[in-house]
């Protein structure tokens, strides 16, 4: 996994910026009710699409990420709402929100009992009737069937965590309902061959090793592909939404 802390300055860049922000914060508010009063942004990075959602009138935002430098960045974006915390542990109360979401996240996650923990905890600090709003199929969603996804079509990959099926078994799990759905383009993210390169180097995709023979392969095939710092298009990333069911209604 990338060392979020040293990914922090180039994080946003990198990323699609205010744009992105605000295409995520848009649809995760499309699916958070209107009389929410306190949403938990889970791994909030730093801080984009938290001081986004900290805009809607009437919603208090706090924020909790565990890489300390982009906590860092994100307490400069919302100042006083943001806290350095561990997702599997998080340092709330139980049913202290209205709303809690993890954007970016659970792909991260090592495998199942890691994943279902943090979902877990996403629900234990949620009030019964609260929601929960987090991306699925983080990685399927880069795949835009472009020439480059079909370079990179034979690398390893380890089924996805966060794949929607287990993200609803997770959800179940803990008292969670699916409630709705929504997706939201990803600005500025597009792969162009030669970032595609750069990513490999970076240990982006996680079961290459940036300087092994698998890496150069697919480099060799990157760098034969035309247009070599054209975007391609941008992904579309998938939200779900869950209810946290209330004990006292049947």
């Amino acid at each position: 996994m990338l060392d979020y802390s040293k990914e922090a300055d180039r994080y946003d860049a990198s990323r699609g910026g205010e744009p992105r922000a605000a295409a995520a914060a848009d649809a995760i508010l499309g699916l958070v009710p209107a009389d929410a009063a306190a949403l938990l942004d889970v791994a909030c990075g730093t801080g984009l699409v938290t001081r986004c959602l900290a805009a809607r009138q009437g919603l208090r935002v706090t924020g909790v990420d565990a890489a300390y430098r982009m906590a860092r960045m994100a307490a400069d974006r919302v100042p006083g709402a943001v806290v350095l915390g561990d997702s599997r542990r998080l340092p709330f109360p139980d049913g202290s929100f209205d709303a809690v979401t993890s954007v970016w996240l659970l792909h991260l996650l090592s495998g199942p009992e890691e994943t279902s923990s943090v979902v877990a905890e996403c629900a234990r600090v949620l009030r019964p009737g609260g929601v929960y709003v987090t991306t699925v199929d983080k990685a399927a969603s880069h795949d835009v069937r472009s020439d480059i996804d079909a370079v990179l079509a034979p690398r390893p990959v380890l089924p996805a965590v966060d794949r929607v099926e287990a993200v609803d078994a997770y959800a179940a799990e803990h008292g969670l309902v699916p409630t709705g759905r929504a997706r939201f383009r990803g600005h500025g993210q597009g792969r162009s061959p030669r970032s595609t390169v750069d990513d490999l180097g970076r240990g982006w995709f996680t079961q290459i090793a940036p300087d092994g023979p698998l890496a150069a392969r697919f480099a060799e095939g990157l760098a034969g592909l035309p247009d070599q710092d054209v975007p391609r298009p941008d992904p579309q990333f998938s939200l779900r939404a869950y209810r946290k069911r209330d004990p006292l209604l049947r």
